[in-house]
């Protein structure tokens, strides 16, 4: 492609490279017009005798075409594709569900002179609909061994861009404390469950176990195998106090249910007081007190993905350092500025 001014007898039929404005400052002509006979006399009359233009050349792919073939190259299981306007085009979620993203493939493409493809950080949980990508063509045309290649690297593996469906998850919530206030414990964790109903699952199960002592933890490590004989496929457990030690009564009653625990801590925070444990291949999640907030916290980062099936590690956990300083929640008792 090439790009600079031209006489204006030549400019017919060219992509108009810079927005046009009349003696009112008013536009008469938007960049990216293909030059009619009509628009260049309308230039002339403007006193015009030359115009930037981009003029493609044998091989080039204009921007929307371009931008198009890469969106359908892209674009996996999950996904749909409007169109493309203006050198974009879009990919939308085409259910509720998590987003996937290869980040290694997707830098390479972003590698690719004058294109780029910008999307959602991996693991977002999406809505139909949504928005989760866009496929920007920066000039007016692409050569087409640039479309190709960025083609060859969507191609090599599996889709770089994918949302994996959130199926209706049965979910057990397990609130613990002192009996006088469990009610005031559904109360404070209804976020929470909120949370659970927005990403398409069902509370199929709410208890209420007194963890007090070594009774409470027996108590709770039978409650634990009862949900797991039920077919639950997520326990939640929220309490009165987080989880703060290894050896806390919650991760010694998943032990003593059959369970291990995944990994305990967290950096992120809100959320470091955050428990991962399984129960076979049932994941237990020991919610941290942010989790009765409404502010984006570890919760909205773990749950879509439990949900969805992963099988979160104590890596996965560790890997969440970066970017984990999150937003301050209102609702927690001993706020991070308290440490300063």
């Amino acid at each position: 492609m090439r790009f600079g001014p031209v006489p204006l007898d030549r400019a017919a039929g060219h992509v108009l490279g810079h927005n046009i404005a009349g003696p009112d400052g008013q536009r008469v002509l938007r960049k990216g017009k293909a030059l009619t006979a009509a628009d260049v006399a309308a230039l002339a009359a403007l006193g015009r005798h030359s115009v930037y233009v981009a003029e493609l050349e044998p091989g080039d792919v204009d921007e929307n075409n371009a931008a198009r073939r890469v969106a359908r190259a892209v674009a996996g299981p999950g996904l749909k594709l409007p169109g493309a306007a203006s050198g974009r085009a879009n990919a939308l979620a085409g259910v509720l569900g998590v987003l996937r993203v290869d980040a290694v493939r997707l830098q390479a493409l972003n590698d690719c002179d004058g294109l780029t493809v910008a999307t959602l950080a991996a693991h977002t949980p999406v809505q139909a609909n949504q928005i989760v990508a866009t496929v920007k063509v920066i000039p007016f045309a692409l050569p087409e061994a640039t479309v190709a290649a960025a083609e060859a690297l969507a191609a090599a593996g599996g889709p770089v861009l994918r949302v994996d469906g959130l199926p209706a998850r049965s979910v057990s919530v397990i609130f613990s404390g002192s009996p006088a206030i469990r009610a005031k414990l559904t109360a404070e964790f209804a976020p929470l469950l909120d949370r659970l109903a927005a990403l398409g699952s069902r509370v199929a199960s709410v208890e209420f176990v007194a963890l007090e002592d070594e009774a409470g933890e027996a108590a709770l490590a039978a409650l634990l195998g009862r949900q797991q004989a039920a077919g639950h496929e997520l326990v939640i457990l929220a309490g009165e106090t987080a989880i703060m030690d290894r050896h806390d009564l919650v991760p010694r009653a998943v032990e003593r249910a059959g369970g291990r625990v995944e990994a305990l801590g967290a950096p992120v925070d809100p959320g470091n007081l955050l428990m991962i444990a399984y129960l076979g291949t049932v994941p237990v999640v020991g919610a941290p007190g942010c989790a009765r907030s409404r502010k984006i916290n570890i919760i909205d980062w773990v749950l879509p993905r439990l949900l969805a099936g992963d099988h979160l590690s104590k890596a996965d956990i560790t890997a969440l350092g970066h970017g984990g300083l999150l937003e301050e929640a209102p609702e927690r008792p001993m706020p991070r500025e308290a440490g300063t």
